[in-house]
């Protein structure tokens, strides 16, 4: 096989701090069905959105490593908080292609909104770092952008509580001063939040459009892959891979309920200290 080719048949690597990049996962798989992918959720230290910058980028880098072990073609951030704060260091560091969640959810926030008004909701990390504001406000001038942090979700998410009083309860407290404002776009700005979209929309209601930048982001990596001649071409072999830093049973629990299959295996790695 030549090299051209080895490279095709490569798989993308994905990784997040738990089972909200299976959202990024679902997307990548629904719109690029032949390509073979590699997931690891780094459930030993979730979550990354209350560490600090130079905690996540420690983090983002050790997963990074493991990844690159696998022979990938290239590297999908579908953290959130490790797009906003570790996208740029992993780019310099990595041999292939680094593609994080910010840019293609806020350009197609920008795209969406009908009267400059967005909403961002995202783990206290990623509304410190303003990642999503830079991001929108160099694609347009003269956004009105409200940002609230919601971290709950995450682990309402990981306990798989979509529908659940609490869940209910705690979203309506998160989301009171976007449903009493003008925004008519919501960023779910943490790829677990799509796991927790029906009670999102419930206490919000259908004026808004949401932005699942998981769907966004497998747009942005099917472009990548085409522009530089990485597509798998062939239907045929296609494999996927599941690890985990902690916690094996519990992320297979959710993981196959959200994606509605069983999962042949989740592997438990060892990623380094700290």
């Amino acid at each position: 096989m030549d090299e051209e080719v080895e490279n095709r048949e490569a798989p993308i690597g994905i990784f997040d701090s738990g089972v909200g990049g299976l959202t990024v996962f679902r997307a990548i798989e629904r719109q690029l069905p032949n390509e073979s992918l590699i997931y690891l959720g780094d459930t030993a230290r979730i979550p990354y959105g209350t560490r600090s910058v130079a905690t996540v980028e420690r983090y983002a880098l050790q997963v990074a490593a493991f990844i690159e072990s696998k022979d990938v073609k290239a590297i999908a951030i579908a953290c959130n908080t490790a797009s906003a704060l570790a996208a740029d260091r992993l780019a310099r560091q990595c041999s292939v292609p680094v593609i994080s969640v910010i840019k293609p959810g806020a350009r197609l926030a920008v795209r969406s909104t009908r009267n400059g008004h967005i909403g961002v909701i995202a783990t206290e990390a990623t509304v410190a770092s303003r990642a999503y504001e830079r991001e929108m406000l160099e694609q347009r001038d003269g956004l009105e952008i409200i940002s609230r942090a919601c971290p709950l979700f995450v682990p309402l998410a990981e306990e798989g509580w979509t529908d659940h009083p609490v869940t209910r309860q705690v979203a309506e407290e998160y989301l009171a001063e976007m449903r009493a404002s003008r925004v008519d776009t919501l960023v779910l700005g943490c790829t677990h939040y799509p796991i927790l979209r029906p009670v999102i929309e419930r206490v919000l209601g259908d004026r808004i459009t949401y932005i699942d930048s998981g769907e966004a982001m497998a747009g942005e990596v099917a472009r990548l892959l085409e522009e530089r001649d990485l597509a798998r071409r062939g239907r045929e072999a296609r494999f996927e891979r599941f690890y985990v830093t902690d916690y094996a049973a519990r992320f297979r629990r959710v993981a196959e309920l959200f994606l509605g299959r069983p999962l042949e295996s989740v592997e438990v790695v060892e990623l380094g200290v700290g």
